[in-house]
C-alpha cells in the first residue's frame, strides 16, 4: 500500500466533517480578504462549493452498502461516547439530504457570479456559513447541536435575504427575522422541557426513553414535543404560520430566493427524523403521536399552496407558493407513518426541490427580459481581466446593470427558446406531470395509499377519509399549479409583443440546465433512486438500528505514552460499536 494510499484510508472516517468544515474554512478565508478581491471570493466559493458536492456524493456511496437496511455512520469529535459527548451521523437520509442542498448550492453559487455577488457586501461568506448550518442539520444527532446548527443556517439566511438591499427587502427581512426568531424561541422551550422530563438531548438517547416516561410526565412530554414541532413547521412552512415566506423568498435575489427554497426542507427533514425516532411503533403510548396534526396542517398547506399559485401574478410569488405547495405534500404524506408512502414523499421532494429552486432563477431571467427587453450584450474583455473578474471593458451599446459596471459571461443564442423550455420543465414537474420525477413522486404516494400491504406501523394502516383527501388534492393541486404556470407562460412567452430577444449568459443558464438536468437524471435512474428512498424509509420507519449504532459508538483508543505499555492509558472500545 503506498503512501498516497494510506493517508486516504486513514482520511475517510474523518469524512463526515468536511461538510462542516469545507465551508466553514472558506467562509473565514474569504473574511479575511478585502472586498476589492471579488474575483478570489468568488472563485474560492465555487471551488468550496464544488468540493462539497464531490464529498456529498462519497458519502452518499458510502451510506449506500448493498445488502444492509441501515448504512450508518458514528463519527464523535469529542472522543465521547453517547449521549454525553457530541456525535455526527451519517445515514441514507443524511447523505440524500447532503447531496441536494449542494447541487441546489452549485447551482445558486454559479447563478450569482454573473450578477447578483456584487448586489452587496459579504455575500460569500454569508453563502458558505448557510452551507455549514445546512450540513450540520442534517449530520448532528444532538437536539442542542441541532439548535446550534439552526442558528448558524438563519444568522446567515438573515444577512443574504437583506443582500441587495431595497425598500421591499429590508421590509421583508424584518418580518422574517422576528418569525424566526420566535421559531428559535420554541425550539428552545421544547429543548429544555423534554430534557427536564428525559435527561438528555441525544436523539437515540431519547429514543429509547420514550417507552419508559411515566404515564404523570407523558402529558408533559407531548406538550414539549409539540412545542418543538411548532418550530420545526414554522421553518417547513405550514399553514397558518407560513405567512411570512413568500414576501421574504420573492424580495430576496434571485440565487437567495433559490438557496432558500432548502430551508422549508430543513423543517421537514427535522420532523421526519425526530417524528420516525421518538413517535414510532416503540414509544409505546405515544407512538405516532401527532400524526393526524402533520396529515391536517399538510393537507391544509398543500390546498394554501395550490390557492396561491392560482391567485399570483408574479413569477417570484408562484415560487413562493410553490414551495409551500411542496412543503405541505410532504408533511401530509408524513403523517401516515407508512414506509412505502415515505419513500414515495422522499422521491418527490428530490425533484420538487431542484424544480423550484430553477423557477427561482428563472423567474429573475424572465423578468429582466419582460422589463427591458435584452439587458445584456456582447463585451470585450480586457488580457488583465480573467475569468469572473468585473474587470470588463464595454463595447458600444452595451448595457451595463446598476453599478454601472459590465455583466459577466458569453450570450447564448437562442435564450428564448431555453427559457421556455426550461419553463416548461420546471412547469412538468411542479404540477406533477409525466415524465418528470413530480409525476413519478406522485405516483408512487397514490400507489402506496392505494396499496395496504405496505405497512409501515405495528397498527397497520388504514387509508381512511384522510388517505382518500390527500389522493384528490395529490391530483387537484397539480391540476392547478399547472393552470397557474401555463397561464404566466402564456403571458410571458406567447402574448409578449415588440420585446427584444433576450440575451443570456452562461453562468446565467448552466445553473438552470444543471439542476433540470438533475430532474432529468432522477427519472432516468427511477429505480435505483426509489430503492434507495424505499430502503430510507424502512430504516426510518425501524430506527432501532440507528439508536444502537449510535449509543455503541466506541471512542477511538488513546495513543499509549512513549514509555508505557501499549495497554496502559488506553480508553477500552464499547463492544458491539459502530466502526
Amino acid at each position: 500500500m503506498t503512501s498516497m494510499e494510506s493517508f486516504l484510508q486513514g482520511l475517510m472516517p474523518h469524512l463526515i466533517l468536511a461538510p462542516i468544515a469545507v465551508p466553514m474554512v472558506a467562509a473565514g478565508l474569504m473574511l479575511l480578504l478585502r472586498e476589492e478581491r471579488q474575483r478570489t471570493k468568488v472563485t474560492l466559493n465555487i471551488v468550496a462549493t464544488f468540493l462539497g458536492l464531490v464529498v456529498a456524493v462519497l458519502l452518499l456511496v458510502q451510506a449506500k452498502q448493498p445488502g444492509v437496511q441501515t448504512s450508518l455512520e458514528v463519527y464523535l469529535p469529542g472522543n465521547w461516547p453517547a449521549p454525553y459527548g457530541i456525535v455526527l451521523a451519517i445515514d441514507r437520509l443524511s447523505a440524500m439530504m447532503l447531496v441536494l442542498s449542494s447541487t441546489v448550492a452549485l447551482a445558486t453559487v454559479l447563478f450569482s457570479a454573473a450578477r447578483w455577488h456584487r448586489a452587496g457586501v459579504h455575500f460569500h461568506p454569508l453563502f458558505q456559513f448557510q452551507l455549514m448550518g445546512l450540513a450540520g442539520a442534517f449530520l448532528t444527532a444532538d437536539l442542542f447541536n441541532l439548535f446550534v446548527f439552526f442558528e448558524i443556517m438563519l444568522a446567515a439566511s438573515y444577512g443574504l435575504l437583506l443582500h441587495g438591499s431595497g425598500r421591499p427587502r429590508v421590509s421583508a427581512g424584518l418580518h422574517y427575522i422576528a418569525i424566526n426568531l420566535a421559531a428559535s424561541s420554541l425550539f428552545l422551550i421544547g429543548v429544555s422541557m423534554l430534557y427536564g422530563i428525559t435527561g438528555t438531548l441525544n436523539m437515540a438517547d431519547l429514543a429509547q426513553s420514550m417507552a419508559g416516561i411515566a404515564p404523570e410526565d407523558r402529558g408533559l412530554l407531548h406538550a414539549a414535543a409539540a412545542i418543538l414541532a411548532v418550530a420545526f413547521l414554522i421553518k417547513a412552512a405550514v399553514w397558518p404560520l407560513n405567512f411570512w415566506l413568500v414576501p421574504a423568498y420573492s424580495a430576496a435575489t434571485a440565487p437567495v430566493g433559490a438557496l432558500f427554497a432548502l430551508m422549508t426542507k430543513v423543517g421537514v427533514y427535522s420532523v421526519l427524523r425526530l417524528w420516525t425516532l421518538l413517535f414510532g411503533a416503540e414509544a409505546g403510548d405515544s407512538a405516532q403521536f401527532g400524526g393526524q396534526w402533520l396529515i391536517g396542517g399538510g393537507m391544509l398547506t398543500l390546498a394554501f399552496g395550490a390557492i396561491g399559485m392560482l391567485g399570483s401574478q408574479r413569477l417570484g410569488h408562484l415560487a413562493g407558493f410553490a414551495a409551500i405547495l411542496s412543503s405541505g405534500t410532504l408533511l401530509a404524506a408524513l403523517g401516515f407513518g407508512q414506509n412505502l408512502l415515505t419513500a414515495g414523499l422522499l422521491y418527490y421532494m428530490l425533484g420538487s426541490t431542484l424544480a423550484v429552486s430553477a423557477l427561482f432563477l428563472l423567474s429573475d431571467l424572465i423578468d429582466r427580459w419582460r422589463n427591458d427587453g435584452s439587458n445584456l450584450a456582447p463585451y470585450e474583455q480586457t488580457d488583465d481581466a480573467p475569468f469572473l473578474s468585473a474587470d470588463l471593458v464595454p463595447t458600444e451599446g452595451m448595457n451595463l446593470d446598476d453599478k454601472e459596471q459590465a455583466l459577466i459571461g458569453q450570450v447564448i443564442p437562442a435564450a428564448a427558446a431555453f427559457l421556455g423550455l426550461a419553463f416548461m420543465a420546471c412547469t412538468l414537474v411542479i404540477a406533477g406531470l409525466p415524465p418528470l420525477p413530480g409525476f413519478v413522486g406522485k405516483f408512487a404516494m397514490i400507489h402506496a395509499l392505494l396499496n395496504p400491504l405496505g405497512l409501515g406501523s405495528s397498527n397497520g394502516f388504514q387509508l381512511g377519509a384522510a388517505g382518500w383527501m390527500l389522493m384528490a388534492l395529490l391530483v387537484v393541486s397539480g391540476l392547478i399549479a399547472l393552470l397557474a404556470l401555463t397561464r404566466s407562460g402564456i403571458r410571458h412567452f406567447w402574448s409578449a409583443q415588440g420585446r427584444a430577444t433576450p440575451q443570456l449568459l452562461v453562468l446565467e443558464g448552466l445553473p438552470i440546465a444543471l439542476l433540470l438536468v438533475a430532474c432529468g437524471a432522477l427519472v432516468w435512474q427511477a429505480g435505483a433512486v426509489m430503492r434507495y428512498t424505499q430502503a430510507t424509509a424502512d430504516a426510518l420507519h425501524a430506527p432501532a438500528t440507528y439508536v444502537r449504532a449510535i449509543m455503541t459508538a466506541a471512542p477511538v483508543p488513546t495513543p499509549p505514552r512513549s514509555g508505557t505499555s501499549p495497554t496502559q492509558d488506553t480508553v477500552a472500545p464499547v463492544q458491539g460499536g459502530a466502526p
